[in-house]
């Protein structure tokens, strides 16, 4: 996904489009062409306002800049009617949703998604206006995670408004883009759409690879024993879930707009360029199938070794008791050898007066051969229970 894909630039309506990775175009921008002004996409302070960017487009090239949302209506109706505007918004306020939808006529419906967010990737259609939400992702290297950014997009005949949430996609590169490719730009609102979307969809590349060394990192650490790899499966499969939510439905949106190629009259190489994203989008979802899969195989090795090691341990466990036993019953049947000539000797010992066997002639020998007699029986019974 990752490739460069050059496109032609010489006829009518042909270009050289080049990937966020490549270079521009080698052929400089037309005369007329009014310098582009600095374009400060990146997130917007808090204490800031949330219009990243607004501009107007006349035929590919930029004409204004609006520093307001008023000037920038003024501009398109009174001296741009022919124009193009852009409007760039980071976590708008219900007060300039509400602006641009009284000027762009926009569904109420849409516009309150924009404004909640946490919506899935969907297209709609409300009359003239074209209403896409995109789940754009990240990788990012230090924690290893993924990171996931929201945008929404009206495209009407003249206008086109992305709404983000969140730091992806950085659409300051795809404008860049687009002012490089002013007969790109020129097709219009559509074509912004298109370069919007392959923007997100190449954005996906890093993250699939980033994600790719994780699962093989994974592997590693579960035939190592890591102890800490089970959590770091969870935590990737549900990355992974959220992935395949961001990924899935966009290729059935993409297909929804090849549809409408004939009935809206798309551009050929419009066409073109579309059934491309296409084609990524297929493959990345098809590669995030592929990870959940893995995951949860990996997860099956994973609680399998594990349950292994419980039993190998239980096992040990056993083994160290049945010993212990073992010793005990040794010690025991030896206790009780001794405890006997111990009891004999004991009792003999207390030298009573009216003891009658003290004055026995032969009173010691038959002690001595008692206590024999009873420490051989009980090593005997002993050693055929296995105890000694």
């Amino acid at each position: 996904m990752a490739e460069r894909r050059a496109r032609p630039g010489a006829a009518p309506k042909k270009f050289t489009w080049r990937r966020a990775n490549g270079q521009p175009p080698a052929e400089p921008p037309t005369p007329e062409a009014a310098p582009p002004a600095p374009d400060a996409s990146a997130d917007p302070a808090p204490e800031t306002a949330s219009v990243v960017q607004a501009a107007l487009y006349r035929d590919g090239v930029r004409v204004a800049s609006p520093a307001t949302l008023a000037e920038t209506f003024r501009e398109l109706r009174r001296e741009q009617p022919d124009g193009m505007a852009w409007i760039g918004l980071a976590r708008p306020t219900e007060a300039e949703l509400l602006s641009l939808a009284g000027e762009f006529d926009l569904h109420p419906l849409a516009v309150e998604d924009a404004l909640e967010a946490h919506q899935r990737p969907k297209l709609e259609r409300y009359g003239d206006t074209l209403f896409v939400v995109l789940r754009a992702a990240r990788y990012l290297d230090a924690p290893e995670e993924v990171e996931f950014g929201e945008l929404h997009v009206f495209v009407g005949a003249d206008f086109v408004i992305t709404v983000r949430h969140g730091a992806a996609p950085d659409l300051s590169v795809v404008r860049r883009r687009m002012e490089d490719t002013p007969e790109l730009l020129r097709l219009g609102p559509e074509a912004v759409l298109y370069a919007i979307l392959d923007a997100v969809v190449d954005g996906y590349a890093p993250v699939v690879a980033g994600v790719q060394t994780d699962i093989d990192e994974i592997e590693t650490e579960v035939f190592s024993g890591a102890p800490e790899v089970s959590r770091r499966i969870y935590e990737l499969s549900r990355e992974m879930v959220e992935f395949q939510r961001a990924t899935r439905p966009l290729v059935g949106m993409l297909h929804g707009l090849m549809a409408g190629f004939a009935k809206y009259g798309t551009d050929e190489e419009l066409q073109r360029y579309l059934r491309d994203v296409a084609d990524h989008v297929t493959h990345t979802s098809e590669r995030v199938d592929g990870f959940r899969q893995a995951l949860a195989d990996i997860l099956t090795v994973n609680a399998t070794q594990v349950t292994q090691q419980q039993n190998a341990e239980m096992r040990a466990l056993a083994e160290a008791g049945f010993e212990q036993n073992e010793e005990i019953k040794r010690i025991s049947s030896w206790a009780a050898i001794l405890f006997a000539p111990t009891l004999v000797g004991t009792i003999y010992g207390m030298n009573f007066v009216n003891m009658p066997e003290l004055a026995w002639r032969f009173g010691y020998p038959i002690a001595i051969g008692l206590m024999g007699v009873v420490c051989v029986s009980l090593y005997v019974i002993f050693k055929r229970r296995d105890w000694l």
